[in-house]
């Protein structure tokens, strides 16, 4: 595809002979336009990959003003042409930071290598930058990591160093076996903690990387989610959370095997409805609707909490963010990031929809094959 330069020249003779020479070298000319304001009109509507702009021109902008206004906001390269090569002129379109600098009368040659250099060149700044945008990401994700693992580490770490004082300090005194076991029983928990935040930032790596590999094998889907449902109960039975799991469109006897990964949608559920729960009053019901049919497997979970605002739904998914109203409410920010690319190596797709104070409403669906249970054959009357 040809690239497409806007001609914005005064002198109409000019600019036909510029024209008729740029379309012999093969380029397109989506516009040729004398003054600022239609300069910015065809800027907006052709969207050009390369500008030719004379400096003089009728109006109160010149060309060095036009230049000047126009990076901002369209980043597309400008090659000054002007019948004035003084320093004074020279001095004030260099301020612009143009690509070339052509004086007329303007040779074929010259205008094809100055455009070609010129596009080239943007085209180098363009990578320069998303690379530098990317390296700065990766900094900042690097700091946002150091951070988090300094902070979730030194509590859990606290709690095992306590554990340890006291039951060192048990061995020299007598007390209940009872106390030695709570002892125990926190620095496993805490112990417990740091494994699972480990096998975040793992996943999170593998995501990164490209190494998050969806591998569907026969899964007892319906044995399976209440098998997730017990074990978060399990670790949040100090506040008695209520799951309430309703299931449609799966016959338990004939269709409970799909082909679904079953590591990632461990992560998938259990972060859910670990979030559903952390964010919800003590007691609230969290609804999980299992949804199959011929072809998708939806996951609805739905809870009564604290919801999200628009602000921090826009960042939902990204790695780190918390929302602005979790307050003390523990968590790593990683647990959403880690859902979404585990849905997305599934092929599926993740939607939210939640209010400040109305609680929120995550909807996962997931493409899926059913194994239907072979008809056991009726037995023979002896």
């Amino acid at each position: 595809m040809p690239s497409k330069i806007l001609v914005v020249e005064d002198e109409q003779l000019i600019a036909l002979d510029i024209k008729r020479r740029l379309l012999k070298l093969g380029y397109e000319v989506v516009a040729t336009v004398r003054d600022a304001n239609a300069a910015f009109a065809a800027l907006a509507h052709y969207h050009p990959d390369l500008v030719l702009l004379d400096i003089v021109l009728p109006g109160s902008l010149d060309g060095i003003a036009i230049a000047a206004q126009m990076q901002p906001q369209y980043n597309i390269p400008v090659i000054f042409l002007t019948a004035h090569a003084d320093e004074r002129t020279l001095q004030q379109a260099k301020a612009t930071q143009p690509f070339g600098y052509l004086v007329k009368p303007i040779d074929s040659q010259d205008l094809s290598t100055a455009i070609e250099i010129a596009l080239a060149r943007h085209q180098a700044e363009l990578v320069m930058k998303k690379a530098l945008a990317k390296e700065k990401e990766l900094h900042d994700f690097k700091m946002q990591f150091v951070s988090m693992v300094s902070h979730e580490f030194r509590n859990p770490l606290s709690t095992i160093q306590f554990s340890f004082d006291l039951l060192e300090s048990y061995d020299r005194i007598m007390v209940a076996p009872e106390k030695k076991q709570a002892c125990l029983q926190r620095g496993r928990s805490a112990i417990k903690h740091m494994i699972q935040l480990l096998q975040e930032v793992m996943l999170i790596g593998e995501a990164e990387s490209g190494k998050l590999n969806c591998h569907p094998e026969p899964l007892n889907l319906l044995w399976f989610c209440h098998e997730v449902i017990e074990a978060v109960e399990i670790q949040y039975q100090e506040i008695s959370p209520l799951i309430q799991f309703n299931v449609s469109g799966i016959n338990a006897l004939t269709e409970p095997f799909y082909h679904l990964d079953a590591k990632l949608l461990h992560h998938i559920l259990t972060n859910l409805l670990s979030n559903a729960i952390k964010y919800s009053p003590p007691g609230s019901p969290i609804q999980f609707d299992l949804i199959g049919d011929r072809e998708t497997l939806t996951f609805r979970i739905q809870d009564r909490g604290i919801g999200i605002s628009q602000v921090d739904q826009s960042r939902l998914f990204q790695s780190f963010h918390r929302g602005s109203n979790v307050k003390q409410i523990p968590g790593t920010g990683l647990g959403l990031a880690i859902v979404q690319q585990c849905v997305a190596s599934h092929g599926g797709t993740i939607h939210v929809e939640s209010e400040v104070g109305q609680g929120s409403i995550f909807t996962v669906i997931l493409s899926a094959v059913r194994e239907q249970v072979p008809a056991q054959p009726e037995r023979a009357n002896c």
